[in-house]
């Protein structure tokens, strides 16, 4: 047996059942920030040193990169950047992100993994029309507790099906 798996059998039932819905919290906070543009509750639900590789539905040459490596974001003050031009930049989205069925495993007291099934509603204005995309897929997360806090620390989205009306990116600048 592992350390980490050692660790873990030493916490309670209820000490992990009340870890997971730290982490469903954190989780639920995360999308209601980005659909009513809480961005300045945003930062607080990730670590420092989060990773977000979840821009990969993007065209290329809209993607956010960290050195040459696209679709990626480090670092909570770029990520929150990303997140905020993308959403509510020049041309501002209205959006609705829902996340079902968690799979939450703590892999240690202080360290977690979950995927939640997700499906992603985001609507623009083109002058006379109304541009949609309805996407459909699973984030898979990392969690870490840093200060009694259970936290975000990575994010990656894979994606099932999006179904978006032709163009729909046109109104977006490069992250």
């Amino acid at each position: 047996m592992s350390q980490a798996e050692s660790e873990v059998e030493s916490i309670s039932a209820v000490e992990e059942l009340l870890a997971i819905e730290e982490i469903k919290r954190v989780f639920a906070a995360r999308l209601r920030c980005m659909d009513t543009k809480q961005w300045h509750v945003y930062p607080t639900l990730h670590t420092a040193d989060v990773v977000s590789e979840t821009w990969g539905g993007l065209p290329t040459d809209k993607q956010p990169k960290t050195g040459d490596t696209s679709n990626q974001v480090v670092g909570i003050d770029k990520l929150t950047a990303a997140i905020r031009n993308m959403l509510d930049g020049d041309i501002p989205l209205t959006t609705a992100h829902h996340a079902h069925t968690p799979e939450i495993v703590l892999t240690s007291p202080t360290t977690a993994t979950g995927i939640w099934a997700m499906e992603d509603m985001l609507w623009w204005n083109d002058g006379e029309k109304e541009l949609h995309l309805h996407g459909y897929g699973h984030y898979h997360e990392e969690y870490r507790k840093e200060d009694g806090r259970w936290l975000i620390s990575y994010r990656t989205l894979t994606r099932l099906r999006v179904d978006q009306d032709p163009g729909f990116f046109r109104f977006m600048k490069a992250l």
